[in-house]
């Protein structure tokens, strides 16, 4: 395990980025470690695990994840496709159980889920309340949905997030209106913030102007209680860690 203390941040923002793979050109602002995530872990001090959404792993991986980490870090981790693409949140229950079984060697260290939606799924209440209750039913830590849908924007929706203490994720580029910025009830424990790269998903940089707008946002909307998690999502072009980084540093962390 890593001796090396979490990150000081300002305790209403986390900022990671989805894995922890180093390019090499983000490699000047890790120090030495034994592995990628220790490194990573040493700047910031949270990371999305998306391979969980295309692959199991085992319960012994999880815990290996998480002896790596410093203490005050967390793992924000997304459900498998099987269930949320499809399932299409549809009698999940063994599905559900198994992964969450799994994801229970991250312990303490596990800082919520994501349940990110495909953009066909039109919002069906009794659909997602039964699925968000048999979540709730297993797990206390916080949850982010990130809709793709239209329906998911309605006043119907609002419901959903009420009654499950969720967070709807604020996701750039948008899909649709209202994807821009997050909703959900206080009770939900933290704001989600997911940058996938814009104009070309996945590949563009975030350049000053737009991340100066964003500081600000954060600071505002996130709380001791609640705080405001921002993920860069832009890692197929290698630069989502120097985003994450100069975001730091308009937030006051770097």
């Amino acid at each position: 395990m890593s001796d090396a203390p979490a990150p000081k941040p300002a305790s209403s923002v986390r900022i990671g980025c989805a894995g922890w793979s180093i390019p090499t050109r983000a490699a000047h602002l890790f120090g030495a470690g034994d592995s990628h995530l220790e490194r990573y872990a040493i700047r910031f001090d949270v990371v999305e695990i998306n391979s969980s959404f295309y692959r199991p792993h085992q319960a012994k991986t999880w815990s290996r994840w998480a002896d790596t980490v410093p203490l005050g870090f967390r793992f924000s981790v997304k459900l498998p496709r099987q269930i949320t693409h499809e399932a299409r949140l549809v009698e999940v229950d063994t599905l559900l159980g198994e992964f969450l079984d799994q994801v229970a060697g991250l312990g303490a260290k596990l800082g919520g889920f994501l349940v990110q939606l495909p953009p066909s799924l039109v919002l069906d209440m009794r659909v997602a309340e039964a699925f968000f209750g048999l979540m709730r039913q297993r797990v206390e830590v916080p949850i982010a949905c990130e809709p793709r849908h239209p329906s998911w924007f309605d006043a119907e929706a609002t419901d959903l997030w009420e009654g499950f203490s969720l967070t709807r994720v604020a996701a750039d580029p948008a899909r649709v209106a209202g994807a821009e910025s997050p909703a959900g009830p206080r009770s939900a424990r933290w704001r989600y913030w997911r940058l996938h790269g814009s104009p070309r998903m996945y590949y563009s940089r975030y350049e000053d102007p737009v991340l100066e707008q964003l500081a600000p946002q954060l600071l505002q909307r996130g709380t001791a209680t609640a705080p405001a998690w921002c993920i860069f999502d832009n890692t197929a072009g290698g630069h989502a860690m120097e985003d994450a980084a100069r975001l730091q540093e308009l937030v006051g962390r770097g």
